[in-house]
């Protein structure tokens, strides 16, 4: 179940799952976890960290913790104050701060964006040079959207590919936090990432940087 803003509406949503040195497992907004789904993670590596990047991509935090105890698990701002409130988690190890912690330090980056209604965590994986973002930009393909009510929702909102971009309600929500989220922007295009991962829609296997400006030319 993904959310638009006033809005709760089915839509696909996208787990990243990045392998550290050594074999350890990052995994950024957890999907449902099912049987299927954790065959295939185990035969990748072990999963140690599990991250909530925004306080509408934490759902499913509590069952991978528990299918994986020994992994920590980390939370954007503003986060675990909503898991726990909505009755999905209550015991974060450690909130992201603009600091990545040891266990990746050197290997992803990363940068906090604050706003009013959530913050979101963002990554960039320097080896791939992939820069990891979930509601920052969506990017939805009209032709994939089976709901006949999430349609007009998602053009109004301006998350239709080819022009995906920060949902105009929540554009709202940064304006107050403009100047932060424009020094932000700028750090990622200064990582000069290849490729751009997203949560929600059409993800880009390359030209990121130049999707970047395309889409936050708004607040540029």
């Amino acid at each position: 179940m993904g959310y638009l803003w006033l809005f709760a509406l089915p839509f696909t949503t996208r787990m990243t799952v990045i392998r550290l040195p050594g074999g350890d497992l990052w995994i950024h907004s957890p999907t449902p976890l099912d049987d299927a789904l954790k065959a295939e993670i185990d035969a990748l590596g072990t999963v140690a960290h599990i991250i909530a990047p925004n306080r509408i991509h934490y759902w499913w935090i509590g069952d991978w913790k528990q299918a994986y105890p020994r992994a920590r698990t980390y939370a954007a701002p503003k986060v675990a104050g909503e898991a726990a409130k909505a009755g999905r988690f209550r015991s974060f190890d450690e909130e992201l701060t603009e600091a990545p912690p040891a266990a990746w330090d050197g290997v992803i980056d990363q940068v906090v964006v604050p706003g009013s209604y959530l913050s979101e965590a963002v990554f960039f994986h320097r080896s791939s040079r992939t820069l990891v973002l979930t509601d920052l930009i969506e990017n939805f393909e009209p032709g994939k959207v089976t709901c006949g009510y999430l349609k007009p929702l998602l053009r109004a909102g301006g998350v239709c590919d080819p022009d995906g971009g920060l949902a105009r309600d929540l554009r709202m929500t940064f304006w107050p936090h403009r100047k932060q989220l424009r020094a932000a922007v700028r750090k990622m295009i200064d990582w000069n990432p290849r490729r751009l991962l997203l949560a929600h829609g059409r993800w880009y296997a390359e030209g990121a940087v130049g999707e970047l400006n395309r889409a936050f030319r708004w607040i540029l």
